[in-house]
């Protein structure tokens, strides 16, 4: 069987991946498919980073504004919906771009993660949400580092929602979550992926990011936050826990200034850029390109000649 073209562009935040994915894309005569948790809620895009009309210049993007901010969206149901704007894309005879730095996203699509064995016990779910708010995120951490200790490594212990699943799937399968993504590792996808990760030095990155807050906070974010309050959209919501969301909401609230919201934000979004290079680089097959060993004048063009090659178009 012959197998259909994905490019995959991934690295992390503020490091240029959605102009490169547009320009990719307008150069392969492809759409976009996001790969990003938080740029798929409505009302939600300054400080999701979202491309505008104009800048998508036109190129389709799939898996973007599709659901309220208070959905219960899981990587279930990402990898239902991206695997069949993939489909359709490559039923047009266009390119899928996937593109994005929620590396969970991206593992769904590249291997066949099967999420039926481990559905949802409700019960233990609020038993660990009850054991959380009384004894605190690093408890329920170390419960998954005493049976999963690789997940655990790849997991902040502050990221919740993601240790409370994997203690969940622990308990329903008896299997580690690392067990089943070594099971859905040795599983084919019917896809030729040409997999490209962006790099760059860390001062540079951490810049680029400065500048982005920067820019966000110009933008409107506050007023963004605002609205969606006025909404009725609580801030307990996953979405709302969002960066630049939690922090702004903080400054509303009366509990932070507004410079200790922005630097906040910096400093989280620093670290989160940190553990996206960390669990990519923990990524086989992926074509690393350190943007600072091309001239900026012709990056884009290097890079679309590179995807080409790879890509054999």
């Amino acid at each position: 069987m012959d197998k259909k073209p994905l490019l995959i562009i991934v690295g992390p935040t503020a490091i240029g991946k959605t102009k490169l994915s547009i320009e990719a894309a307008l150069a392969l005569k492809g759409e976009i498919v996001s790969a990003d948790s938080m740029q798929i809620y409505k009302y939600m895009d300054i400080g999701t980073a979202k491309p505008s009309i104009d800048e998508r210049r036109g190129v389709l993007h799939h898996m973007i504004d599709i659901v309220d901010p208070d959905s219960d969206y899981s990587v279930a149901l990402y990898q239902k919906d991206a695997l069949e704007a993939i489909n359709k894309i490559h039923e047009k005879g266009k390119i899928p771009i996937l593109t994005g730095g929620t590396g969970l996203y991206i593992n769904s699509i590249r291997y066949s993660m099967d999420f039926s064995p481990a559905a949802v016990d409700r019960e233990y779910r609020n038993e660990l949400n009850n054991i959380y708010k009384e004894r605190g995120h690093q408890y329920v951490y170390d419960m998954l580092r005493k049976v999963d200790s690789e997940t655990a490594a790849r997991l902040h212990p502050n990221d919740k929602k993601r240790v409370i699943r994997a203690l969940e799937i622990y308990k329903l399968t008896g299997r580690t979550m690392a067990d089943h993504r070594q099971d859905f590792k040795n599983k084919e996808r019917p896809y030729r992926f040409v997999i490209i990760g962006l790099n760059m030095d860390r001062k540079k990155l951490y810049n680029r990011i400065d500048t982005r807050v920067d820019s966000m906070i110009e933008a409107g974010l506050v007023k963004e936050v605002e609205g969606l309050l006025n909404r009725g959209y609580k801030k307990e919501l996953t979405s709302m826990q969002g960066l630049g969301y939690k922090q702004i909401i903080n400054y509303l609230e009366g509990n932070y200034t507004l410079d200790t919201a922005i630097e906040e934000i910096k400093k989280l979004t620093r670290r989160y850029a940190k553990r996206q290079l960390t669990w990519f680089r923990q990524t086989e097959g992926i074509d690393w390109i350190n943007l600072d060993e091309i001239d900026k004048e012709v990056q884009v063009d290097w890079i679309i000649m590179h995807i080409k090659k790879n890509l054999a178009l």
